[in-house]
This record gives C-alpha cells, structure tokens and sequence, in this order.
C-alpha cells in the first residue's frame, strides 16, 4: 500500500523533492518552535491526534461527549473494519521484515516462501462482535489485503536481490521495506497525547504516511500535517512532505490511490487553529450542540438523537 509506483516516484523526484527543499515555511510554524506562538498549546488538555484531525462530526459534539461527558461507546463498523484492515497490512509488513532477519539473504528462498504462505492475522474480538455478513467483508478484504501486499513485498525483496549481490539482510530489510509502521511519538510539546502512533514514515526523505479506508475529506491532510509537525518538535528537523494512500475494494479487486502533498503553512495553520479550537471545547467543557446532518453512523448518533 505504501510503495509508490513509477509515475509517483517520478512525480516525487522531479516535482515535489524539489519543491518542499526550496520550501519557505514560516519559521514559527515549525514544530521545533513548540514554545512559542502560536505552536505553543494554550490549554493544559491533552488532545489525541485523531481529535484534531477527525472532523466527521460538524459541530465536534464527539469531542464533547468523549472528553466532557465522558460518554463511551462502541466503535462502528466501518472503524472495526478499518482497525482489521490497518493490523492486517503491518502483520504482512513486520513478517516479512521479521523473515528477513531470521533467514538472512543466504535463505531468501525460504523468505519469500513463507511469506507467500503466510495467513491474514485472526479476527479481533472487535470483528467477532459485528453481524456474520461483516464479519465475512471483514475476512474477505483483510484476506485480499494480505494476498495483494504479500506479492508486491516478494517483488520487491527480489528486485533489491538481483541488483545488490553483496548485500546483507540489513540493508534488505531498509532498502525492500524503508518503512517505519506504527512510529510512536510524544506530542506533547503541541498539547497531543503522549502515545502518538503515525502509519508509516519513510525516513530517507521524510515523509509521513498515512492509510484510509474511506472516501477522501479534505481534513485528512491535517492528520499528515499533526505528525509533521509533532516530528519537528522531537527531531527537530523538517518534515515537509505527508502522503494520504486511499484504498478501495471494487469487484475483488484492490485500488490504491496515494495523495502527495507538501505540508506547508497553509495546512500547519490549519492544524494549529484546529487544534487550539477543539482544545478550549474541551478545557472550557463547551457543548457545541447537535449537528444538523448527524451520520446515522457515527457511534454517538444515539446518544445525540
């Protein structure tokens, strides 16, 4: 899912590398100046990432009755499939990077063996609860999912294999997968949660990525745009470019589209008036009141209704 094809990385290279070097972004936009304004949290709250960014709710109410009302309810379907999914792709990811250090290149008829055999992980208690023709999607797409990344992954270890003869599982690994998945981080220099977990990052050229499973909305740029800057708080190096990889399930079949973007003041000043917003909702216990178009979806549309 996160390996770009040709078009992309050309796109990558000749256009927006180019681009986010020669970038200008304000210097008090950048994470490393946390401190002062208008980076530094107003509040003493502590949002997680995912509060800032998700936007689904038009007046925030989830916020509310999260945080304030300390209101719990289950998560909907479509989260459930989407945490399914998320932990089906790092099971193929992490196996293979595991089966690379266990075999070592000597054995990489072994790996890429036993990467091919390799089964979707089982499905969560979370999966078990939803009705039996969800949990059959469920088990249809993670199984698709493992099937579709297993191959691109043998692909690519083989590729490196053929153009490096002298080189060892370590630089497999990087070179086949140079992904960090599930990278941990601290944002609370920004006022975020301590247990921050983004995606992917590339490190070689930063770039934060991050997977959906749904259609596109405009204020997913802002969950790219949160690890960006929470990684120049901690770092304190610059993070200029996010990457948004959409999957969608059509006849059986997998379609990924990746959304390249360069994350510059625009979006780090949306980000910081989202947060601060969404921040003083919660420190002030603001309700903000029912929506008008409420998804019957969203796991609090009981509540509200």
């Amino acid at each position: 899912m996160y390996f770009l094809n040709e078009e992309e990385r050309k796109h990558l290279l000749k256009r927006l590398l180019p681009k986010s070097r020669e970038l200008e972004v304000a210097e008090e936009l950048r994470g490393w100046n946390w401190h002062t304004a208008p980076l530094e949290p107003p509040y003493d709250c502590r949002l997680a990432l995912y509060e800032v960014a998700g936007s689904y709710c038009p007046t925030n109410r989830d916020l509310f009755l999260r945080r304030v009302a300390r209101v719990r309810v289950k998560p909907n379907a479509a989260m459930v499939r989407g945490s399914a999914l998320h932990a089906a792709l790092v099971h193929v990811l992490v196996t293979a990077k595991r089966l690379i250090y266990q075999y070592g290149v000597e054995r990489h008829i072994d790996i890429c063996r036993q990467l091919q055999a390799l089964e979707p992980p089982p499905l969560s208690a979370a999966v078990r609860e939803l009705a039996p023709e969800e949990q059959a999607d469920v088990a249809q797409k993670t199984a698709l999912l493992t099937e579709f990344e297993k191959a691109r992954i043998v692909a690519r270890i083989q590729e490196v294999l053929v153009k490096h003869p002298y080189i060892g599982e370590d630089s497999l690994a990087n070179l086949a997968l140079p992904l960090v998945l599930e990278q941990k981080l601290d944002g609370s220099f920004l006022g975020l949660s301590q247990n921050l977990s983004a995606d992917a990052l590339i490190a070689f050229e930063p770039m934060i990525m991050d997977l959906k499973f749904g259609e596109p909305r405009d204020f997913h740029y802002l969950t790219t745009t949160g690890y960006a800057l929470v990684m120049e708080a901690v770092y304190e190096y610059p993070v200029n470019l996010g990457c948004l990889v959409y999957v969608e399930f059509r006849d059986r079949r997998i379609i990924v589209r990746r959304d390249l973007h360069i994350i510059g003041d625009e979006l780090r000043q949306w980000f910081i008036e989202t947060r601060d917003e969404k921040a003083r909702l919660v420190e002030e216990e603001i309700d903000p009141g029912v929506a008008e178009d409420c998804h019957p979806t969203c796991p609090y549309f009981r509540v509200c209704h």
